[in-house]
């Protein structure tokens, strides 16, 4: 080989892993992470990575869930010229988990939570992703605080309604999932994250995704199931632009009757399905989902 070609050669590779080190670096040093009170005084986790100026989105994980969640989006390098932010909700994650059900049954204390969140953050007029139950999360919000603060709204495999028309029926991983005995109760939860999928992740990830459900509170899953929820009161009036994205194989919500519904309340909702994702496509087609929220949030006039 050429000496001076193999030079030339060494010297790119070293160059290219000096810039690689630099950009994970930067993103390091650009993640945050803070905790805010509730109106409650429940304390809550946020945490912030991309590029501090860039358009806002905020995301809001599902059930048993966390900032974890939303990794493949925190991390993907389509998405770092966007603000990130996610944080846990209550009763998950890092955040404050109260014992009396209440803090977890009257929703309104979720839309709360968001508002309180998009306040701390500075965040202006923030594209909103919600995953199942954090689809619950958004409509309660704008219920209480409507959509003048948010620039748009991105429902994924978002929960409408707590009914049997719209929610598969999974009896025995709901009652398991409630349960006061620690076998019973661990046994569900590894049934429900699995159900979450209908292309099962890699075993280090399913892993990490099981341990974070098994820190979520009990009183929390208990109480879940009668949550207030506030769609029909708030999606007819929204008039920022949503978009509602879902798996075709979804075994927890029913993607197509659910899809009605939403449709039926807020016409406007732009809608895409993914057919062979299950309950989260953003794990599933996570290189998909990344292109097409990115150009969702792009035509969003206040993002620009």
């Amino acid at each position: 080989m050429n000496r001076s070609f193999h030079l030339r050669c060494t010297g790119a590779l070293l160059v290219s892993a000096m810039l690689t080190m630099a950009a994970t670096a930067a993103a390091a040093a650009a993640e945050k992470q803070y905790t805010i009170t509730a109106p409650d005084g429940v304390q809550l986790a946020v945490q912030e990575s991309g590029n501090p100026a860039g358009p806002a989105i905020i995301f809001i994980h599902g059930l048993l869930g966390s900032r974890l969640n939303w990794e493949q989006q925190t991390t993907a390098s389509r998405l770092q010229r966007y603000r990130l932010i996610t944080y846990d909700m209550r009763g998950h994650g890092l955040s404050g988990k109260p014992e009396d059900a209440e803090s977890y049954r009257d929703g309104r204390r979720y839309a709360d939570d968001l508002a309180a969140v998009i306040k701390a953050s500075h965040a202006t007029r923030p594209v909103l992703v919600g995953w199942s139950l954090g689809g619950v999360v958004m409509s309660n919000y704008l219920s209480a605080y409507s959509d003048k603060d948010i620039g748009a709204l991105v429902y994924v495999d978002g929960v409408i309604e707590l009914n049997a028309q719209l929610i598969t029926a999974q009896p025995e991983v709901y009652a398991g999932m409630a349960s006061s005995d620690l076998k019973t109760h661990l046994d569900a939860v590894r049934t429900f994250v699995s159900l979450c999928f209908n292309t099962q992740p890699d075993q280090a990830t399913f892993e990490r995704l099981l341990a974070n459900a098994a820190m979520a509170s009990w009183p929390m899953t208990k109480a879940t199931p009668t949550m207030t929820v506030e769609s029909v009161q708030s999606l007819p009036k929204v008039q920022v632009p949503l978009l509602a994205l879902y798996g075709g194989k979804d075994t927890l919500v029913q993607t197509m009757p659910t899809l009605a519904r939403l449709k039926a309340l807020a016409p406007r909702a732009r809608t895409i399905v993914y057919d062979n994702a299950g309950h989260a496509p953003f794990l599933e087609e996570a290189q998909r989902f990344n292109r097409d929220l990115a150009t969702f949030v792009d035509a969003v006039p206040e993002a620009r």
